[in-house]
């Protein structure tokens, strides 16, 4: 029996990249919202006090967007403010941004490519999991529990900053033991962080027992050591303690580092876009491929060429890195920017998409495949 150690992290929505990634989602939505075809890419930097925005809005009425108002309002839903470096009030934005209407014919030429990718798709035969990597759901499960420490317990005075990061022994006979566990949470230096110790422990104990009852092979067990601010005081962070850009997170964006990536940012693309809507499509495809036990892991690479409509599909890997002829599973979806743009813009809530992820629901609607595959 052979012992695999798999990591992955996590991080809180005030971390300067996910800033970075909900504002330029944020964008995305409030453009789509005026015009389902609106055409959006966008980057985002962040630093202190100050917010750098990049790139196209075109969409009808792209000038009066307040993107004042939609930026502070992703720091205040962050935890940002009441204290919390930068003041949502005193955010200075700086844009460089092309903004206005679609060209003439420019909204029917959406369904064809603009640009070039190479997008990964992934999926693992634990229904459990949503058919992630145990380690990558495992982070965002316990990432997202930590998160609500701040709210819970106020005397602990958390801030909005924050990560964490998984190591997960797997057997061969699909058992899972959380080896390692660190994290790093936002605190006032004159904060009791032996209580953050303790209420880390707690929760986490708590969380990991309601995980051990969905996912049968998990252990509910915890390290021996938990490692909580490591560094020591960790007051200071954010955009003050870091810079942040948009697309940095890629890998817990997608599933985790042992899964490779492909592909750009999703967040700040619109879903007419090959990135975000390429990422989406060969999910579906893996995803297809466990479901009706065609494999009991699927790693599907789908690439488009400029002007393409459709994605190609290139190559499905299963167990052991066994190749599966892709022909019969190009047919089984509409792999096209169309439908991508049609039906998953408006289907979801897009800053919580940037801050917890494109696949760890199975709600979301790109996640559903009865219709296709019945």
């Amino acid at each position: 029996m052979t012992d695999r150690v798999n990591p992955a992290e996590f991080v809180f929505p005030g971390h300067p990249d996910k800033l970075s990634d909900a504002i330029a989602d944020t964008l995305v939505q409030e453009a789509s919202r005026r015009e389902k075809r609106a055409l959006v890419g966008v980057e985002v930097a962040v630093h202190r006090n100050k917010v750098f925005i990049t790139g196209r809005i075109a969409c009808v009425g792209a000038d009066s967007i307040d993107i004042g108002g939609l930026v502070r309002g992703v720091y205040r839903t962050a935890g940002h403010g009441d204290g919390w470096y930068p003041n949502p009030e005193e955010i200075v934005i700086e844009t460089d941004l092309c903004m206005g209407p679609l060209k003439e014919g420019e909204a029917e030429f959406r369904s064809v490519s603009d640009d070039q990718s190479v997008c990964t798709g992934y999926a693992v035969a634990i229904p459990e999991t949503n058919y992630l990597p145990v380690e990558h759901w495992l982070a965002n499960r316990l990432g997202r529990r930590l998160i609500s420490l701040g709210s819970e317990y106020p005397t602990l005075k958390l801030g909005p900053d924050g990560k964490i990061v998984v190591i997960v022994r797997e057997t061969d006979d699909d058992n899972w033991t959380l080896s390692e566990f660190s994290c790093s949470i936002q605190q006032r230096e004159e904060a009791d962080d032996i209580a953050l110790h303790r209420a880390v422990r707690v929760a986490l104990e708590a969380e990991m027992k309601k995980l051990a009852d969905e996912l049968q092979g998990l252990s509910p067990g915890l390290p021996g050591e938990l490692f909580v601010n490591g560094a020591g005081s960790f007051d200071v962070g954010g955009p003050e303690g870091d810079n942040g850009l948009s697309g940095k997170k890629l890998v817990i964006d997608a599933y985790g580092p042992r899964v490779p990536i492909g592909g750009g940012a999703l967040s700040g693309k619109d879903f007419f876009k090959v990135d975000r809507a390429g990422a989406l499509h060969a999910r579906r495809v893996a995803k297809a491929v466990v479901v009706t036990g065609s494999a009991r892991e699927a790693l599907v690479r789908l690439a488009w060429f400029p002007g393409d409509r459709q994605g190609r599909l290139l190559s499905i890997e299963t167990d052991d890195r066994k190749p599966l002829d892709p022909r019969p599973w190009q047919g089984l979806f509409d792999l096209s920017l169309e439908a991508s743009g049609e039906a998953w813009t408006h289907a979801a809530d897009l800053v919580q998409i940037a801050r917890y992820g494109h696949f760890t629901e199975d709600g979301q609607v790109w996640e559903n495949l009865s219709f296709a595959l019945a």
